[in-house]
């Protein structure tokens, strides 16, 4: 999948849980649902992660459905951050690119 696949399908995505949820037409409705639905993802995520070491609560291990499934959590993030950047009108690809000069900067 390219990134511009990658990008149409948030956008489609995006508006397939606008309909789906009743959302209000400003992004300002939307923004607050999609950061607390990025939060649940990143608990998700930080459960799979300790449950690799073993240093989730055994009763928590007993009812995970699935082993090892860090790379639909890690997915699941992605997705989520992708929707939320734009609902809020975020350029990503522009986004990204700054941070990564930004980065490759530091170690110059």
């Amino acid at each position: 999948m390219s990134f511009q696949e990658l990008l149409q399908f948030i956008k489609s995505e995006s508006e397939r849980l606008v309909k789906k949820h009743g959302q209000g037409s400003s992004s300002r409705e939307i923004v607050l649902p999609r950061t607390v639905k990025l939060n649940e993802e990143v608990g998700e995520l930080c459960a799979e992660i300790l449950a690799l070491d073993n240093d989730q609560r055994k009763e928590k291990l007993s009812k995970m459905k699935v082993k090892n499934n860090l790379p639909n959590e890690l997915a699941d993030v992605i997705i989520t951050t992708l929707l939320l950047a734009e609902v809020s009108a975020v350029d990503i690809k522009t986004a990204l690119e700054n941070k990564i000069k930004k980065i490759k900067k530091r170690y110059e």
